[in-house]
């Protein structure tokens, strides 16, 4: 494990009026348009705090629940989920974490995500949509300490993957809890492989662990059949 989390872990722009002045000047607009969204958005970035230690990449954990049985559309699923805060470095992280509640100890129908900034834990995000996720299901009590590993190996740049890791999600169940994954090039074979081949590393998985990588645009349409299934049996 990356010793610095070791040494760490005790503590809008609307649209103008293409009618109004010459071509030069609405084109100087859409400029200027466009540099105040890139400030904007690089204002919204967390930063390190002095002396900190920055990681590769800034954070955001995401938390959701739902009541089972119920439907969800992706509309309710959005609207569900809701930001805990980002993070730019290895003490702004454990100020969150060591505050968050253990995935063993949730109750019910609930998730944490811990994605990329920018990235929405969503299979349609534009960073997401042609990737996929590998899963893996535990038995009850396993769920704190895969999720712990698997965030640390992720935030330590333990994957070599380059830019691929998107984030990573683990999902409380009544009978079983799921923890997952996810990259942006479901076809890149090599790729997916080296995150199975690292992922049953950093676990600790027993070699008859299965491990399942489902592409997101799968996870989509089996959405889709079931719904459609379930709306076609109301209707009748």
């Amino acid at each position: 494990m990356n010793n610095k989390f070791d040494a760490l872990k005790d503590d809008d722009s609307g649209d103008h009026d293409q009618d109004q002045g010459s071509p030069k000047d609405s084109e100087k607009e859409k400029i200027e348009d466009e540099d105040k969204d890139q400030n904007s958005t690089r204002k919204k970035m967390v930063v390190p705090g002095a002396g900190e230690h920055p990681l590769q990449y800034n954070y955001t954990f995401w938390y959701s629940r739902r009541t089972p049985g119920r439907p969800a559309s992706t509309q309710s699923y959005e609207q569900n989920i809701k930001q805990i805060g980002s993070f730019a470095s290895v003490e702004q992280f454990w100020r969150f974490y060591s505050h968050m509640i253990r995935p063993g100890d949730l109750t019910g129908h609930s998730d944490f995500h811990l994605f990329k900034e920018g990235i929405k834990p969503m299979w349609e995000d534009d960073a997401n949509k042609m990737g996929g996720k590998w899963i893996i299901r535990l038995r009850k009590g396993l769920a704190s300490r895969c999720w712990e590993n698997l965030i640390l190996a992720m935030l330590g740049e333990q994957f070599m993957v380059g830019e691929e890791i998107c984030g990573a999600v683990v999902s409380v169940r009544f009978q079983e809890d799921i923890i997952s994954i996810w990259n942006k090039t479901a076809s890149d074979q090599a790729t997916t492989a080296r995150i199975r081949d690292t992922l049953r590393r950093v676990l600790n998985l027993p070699p008859n662990t299965i491990m399942e990588y489902k592409t997101h645009t799968d996870s989509i349409k089996a959405w889709e059949d079931f719904h459609g299934l379930v709306n076609a049996s109301a209707g009748r």
